[in-house]
């Protein structure tokens, strides 16, 4: 405890990131893909790869984690300047779908990501989520249930050894 309040002196931490888990924030491990922007959740940004163009917009991909899972972030537009490793991020009404093949969380067109924090947050890096095969589910195919782990870590951001 006393840790916390040492580096929060050090590093401004707003109290939202130090009070008790929010029930309406959803846990990385417990994210499926799907269609609507429904996802509430926080996390820390552990690494992020170089800004590309995609048309005219820039786009950039982050490996992101909570004390739960990991999973891939596609950052959009001023997102990718905005973010960085080490940010805490709150993301309201994201989405977890494909994007050019490859399963991403992201703020889509009506969710919004804001930096809450730095630092001051537990993490895992597996199981990925993004690593995750996943199938309709058999009793009702809106829903997607977990098939087989494609990779256990990331294969885009590999742990260092």
């Amino acid at each position: 405890m006393g840790a916390t309040v040492l580096l929060s002196c050090l590093f401004p931490v707003p109290p939202s990131v130090l009070a008790g888990p929010d029930p309406n924030m959803k846990l990385l491990q417990d994210i499926v893909p799907s269609a609507d922007n429904n996802i509430d959740t926080k996390f820390l940004v552990l690494d992020k790869d170089k800004t590309t163009l995609e048309g005219q917009h820039k786009v950039c991909l982050a490996l992101v984690g909570d004390d739960t899972a990991a999973v891939h972030v596609q950052f959009w537009g001023d997102e990718c300047d905005a973010f960085n490793p080490s940010d805490i991020i709150r993301l309201r009404n994201g989405i977890f779908s494909y994007h050019h093949g490859n399963l991403v969380l992201r703020g889509g067109k009506r969710g919004k990501l804001e930096k809450i924090g730095e630092f001051t947050m537990t993490y895992v890096e597996t199981p990925n989520m993004s690593e995750i095969h996943w199938i309709p589910d058999p009793n009702n195919p809106k829903n997607y249930i977990q098939d087989s782990v494609i990779s256990p870590v990331s294969r885009i951001f590999p742990p260092l050894e």
